[in-house]
């Protein structure tokens, strides 16, 4: 299901055009130096895929207890229908119940301190973006987080992160390099794709888990729970 994580990163990058394009718009790079400037983005993204590994194993420890305990079947299937309802329900419904209240300090923290890294260059800072960037709170990053949940042991979760931030990095990098290209009414229009591929990747982690015995979509029970009841014959 690793696969899913390059998919999901880049149709969510299609959302993160509106929501963190004018970040990667406002960074500090030599326009002049084309291949400083590259340098210079990809310093950036480097700090985006950090911060999304590591999200990736902290949220991986946590599946592991589920997937130790026999669950990730059903684990399997909750965060398929997570990803769903995080597709279909528009963000001003979560923005209404604030779900973000009880760690608003720490995310404002994140905010002033990718501020701050707004006023500084080189390298360090533009590192610094990114890595603040990627703990930002966004609805298609929970998704993602809950298909890390999934995944069988710590790495894999690290990994399925690390992916999904590749997948971001192709139109991410397109706003940096051709800004004219993305106005709004062209970025009004990728968002509009996004619960569609989002909602297909949700019921595949749902297919995943109801173990119909297909080789790499659905493998049978025994095979999603290998390694995780110990032999004590």
């Amino acid at each position: 299901m690793l696969y899913t994580a390059l998919l999901l990163g880049l149709v969510s990058s299609l959302h993160c055009i509106g929501m963190c394009g004018p970040i990667a718009m406002m960074l500090p790079v030599d326009h002049k130096n084309p291949a400083k400037k590259t340098i210079q983005v990809l310093v950036y993204h480097l700090g985006r895929l950090t911060a999304y590994s590591t999200l990736g194993v902290l949220f991986g420890l946590l599946g592991r207890g589920f997937y130790l305990a026999g669950m990730q079947q059903q684990l399997s299937i909750i965060a398929g229908m997570v990803m769903i309802i995080i597709a279909l329900v528009p963000e001003r419904i979560f923005a209404k119940y604030n779900f973000s209240k009880p760690i608003y300090k720490l995310i404002s923290g994140i905010k002033a301190g990718l501020g701050n890294q707004f006023r500084k260059k080189g390298y360090k800072a533009l590192f610094a973006t990114g890595l603040f960037n990627g703990f930002l709170p966004c609805g298609l990053v929970y998704a993602a987080l809950f298909g890390a949940l999934a995944m069988q042991n710590t790495l894999y979760s690290a990994v399925f992160m690390f992916l999904y931030g590749v997948g971001t990095i192709p139109l991410m990098s397109a706003v940096v390099f051709a800004t004219g290209m993305f106005k709004t009414p062209l970025r009004n229009t990728m968002a509009k794709a996004v619960p569609y591929v989002a909602v297909c990747i949700g019921m595949l982690f749902i297919v995943r888990g109801l173990g119909l015995s297909i080789p790499y979509l659905s493998p049978g029970n025994n095979s999603l729970f290998v390694g995780a009841v110990p032999n004590c014959r």
